[in-house]
């Protein structure tokens, strides 16, 4: 038991204490991967349920105060009415393949009454930054669409600019903008009919179905913390090696050890002659 009492120094004590907040650390993250990868499972389950689904009439998705159930997200929904062309607002920083640009917010105000904030799809910035060199305008008169529920978006710091061009599909401030209310979820366009008479934006591409790297990353930590135990084990042999360097049994095992090496040092100069005299 002496040859190990050095553990009970205030030096080792920190380092274990040390690997140990570590380990905590790592399980943190392990946790925090894992719970990520939770969450796009669970999307991934959403979109396979209903990114194809036949669609619906939007009051069969919408609860009765215009909320959606999260298990809703990507449903296509059909109704009909008219855009509301003067309220049309850009969405910044919305990169597609690298380059920069906008998605295009029409409200629609449908048959049924209520508005459905729909984004029309996506467009590169133009000359600068600010704008698109052009956006189509949505059609005019009596629309049939089909569009895919989603939930707004948290507000982004920096918000509206002065030009009005919104930092994120935030719902409350769309309303605040335009001044009427909104559905509390918004439309990505998949069809319009009659179809308009200008190109309309880009449509929004089908997502990923693809669940990240979470899980390795989870996978990682541990073996992290794992690793961290492990150095702390091999800081600990060598020094009670070291701390024990005259004892006759430590000094039985470094002979032995050192015969090891030595053989296999042996060996290995043996196989390096038998490959240069076969050349």
């Amino acid at each position: 038991m002496s040859r190990w009492r050095f553990l009970l120094s205030a030096r080792w004590m920190r380092y274990f204490l040390l690997a140990v907040v570590f380990a905590i650390a790592c399980a943190g993250l392990a946790n925090w991967q894992l719970a990520r990868r939770a969450e796009k499972v669970a999307e991934l389950g959403r979109i396979l349920a209903n990114y194809d689904a036949r669609a619906v009439p939007l009051g069969d998705v919408l609860r009765g105060d215009g909320t959606m159930a999260e298990d809703d997200k990507w449903t296509p929904v059909v109704l009909t009415g008219e855009y509301a062309t003067e309220d049309t607002l850009l969405v910044r920083n919305r990169p597609r393949g690298g380059i920069p640009g906008f998605e295009v917010l029409v409200p629609f105000l449908s048959d049924a009454g209520g508005r459905l904030l729909v984004d029309r799809g996506w467009l590169p910035i133009g000359e600068t930054a600010a704008a698109p060199v052009d956006v189509p305008a949505a059609p005019a008169g009596t629309v049939s669409i089909v569009v895919r529920l989603k939930p707004g978006e948290p507000n982004v710091a920096g918000s509206t600019s002065e030009s009005g061009v919104l930092a994120s599909i935030h719902l409350p401030e769309v309303e605040r903008i335009t001044g009427e209310e909104l559905y509390d979820a918004y439309g990505l366009l998949d069809t319009e009919s009659p179809e308009p008479t200008q190109a309309r934006p880009l449509p929004a591409i089908r997502p990923a179905i693809d669940e990240g790297p979470h899980l390795s990353y989870a996978f990682q930590w541990a073996a992290f913390a794992l690793i961290g135990f492990a150095g702390l084990a091999f800081a600990i042999r060598e020094e009670r090696r070291h701390r024990n360097a005259d004892d006759p049994g430590e000094q039985a095992r470094a002979a032995k050890r050192a015969a090891r090496s030595a053989r296999r040092r042996s060996d290995a100069d043996e196989e390096d002659a038998l490959l240069d005299s076969s050349r």
